[in-house]
């Protein structure tokens, strides 16, 4: 059974700097395409950023590019969301997403699997 924990939400001033964490039970995070969505109050679910299985290209959605980094740890079977200078427009539910059932090469995949998610809000 596959099981994604999502971590490290919380309350982060703008400008600040905040580390995401995903855990992932029965699934080995570097043979799958892993990633993060968020959904923002009243808006809807969005993607953020994904790091391939092979050889770790990532993937950026436009408004987090240069701010926020997606990296995983084999050896902890983590996936992680470094987000640097956040602003009061990242604030959203989390997600953490693993096993990619589609490729880029038609647009955002779709994952398999997905976390609980985790709040993050980022105060002016």
């Amino acid at each position: 059974q596959v099981q994604l924990v999502e971590s490290g939400g919380g309350l982060v001033q703008a400008g600040g700097s905040l580390r995401l964490s995903c855990a992932a039970a029965g699934l080995t995070c570097s043979r799958y395409a892993m990633g993060w969505f968020r959904q923002a109050p009243g808006k809807e679910r969005e993607f953020v950023a994904s790091i391939e299985r092979s050889g770790g290209r990532t993937y950026y959605a436009d408004p987090v590019k240069g701010g926020f980094t997606i990296s995983r740890d084999t050896a902890k079977s983590t996936v992680y969301l470094q987000m640097n200078s956040p602003k009061p427009e990242d604030t959203a539910v989390y997600y953490c997403v693993g096993d990619a059932m589609t490729t880029w090469n038609i647009g955002i995949p779709h994952f398999r699997y997905w976390g609980q998610g985790t709040l993050v809000t980022v105060s002016e």
